[in-house]
């Protein structure tokens, strides 16, 4: 856990799909669950996130990791998005996936004992 356990200010890329997530959320009222928008603006506006934030991001794009594959109807579509779309770019998009997926994956190692930074 190292670093994270006072919380990660989430990188420029993730608050910029997070940003864009919620503009399409208000635009097209969809892909916008409480839950996701509270997270969008947490990640929009770079604030920290808790190790517990963490895992729920983690846990979402577990959950939701086939959502995009097969390029399905409104997936990135800025003009007419479809809700799973919205709803990922909230969590962080790409980038958030990827971010967490790097803490994940050092947190793991340091607690196996294989060492490395959990930040």
């Amino acid at each position: 856990m190292g670093s994270e356990q006072n919380g990660v200010v989430p990188p420029p890329e993730v608050a910029e799909a997070a940003k864009k997530g919620l503009e399409l959320a208000d635009k097209f009222h969809r892909g916008g669950k409480p839950v996701a928008l509270r997270r969008g603006r947490q990640l929009a506006e770079r604030r920290r996130v808790s190790w517990r934030d963490l895992s729920a991001i983690s846990d979402f794009f577990e959950r939701h990791a086939v959502d995009g594959q097969g390029a399905p109807i409104g997936w990135g579509d800025d003009e007419n998005p479809s809700p799973a779309y919205v709803s990922w770019l909230l969590w962080g998009g790409d980038a958030g996936k990827a971010w967490v997926g790097r803490i994940m994956e050092r947190a793991e190692r340091a607690m196996r004992g294989e060492g490395g930074k959990a930040a």
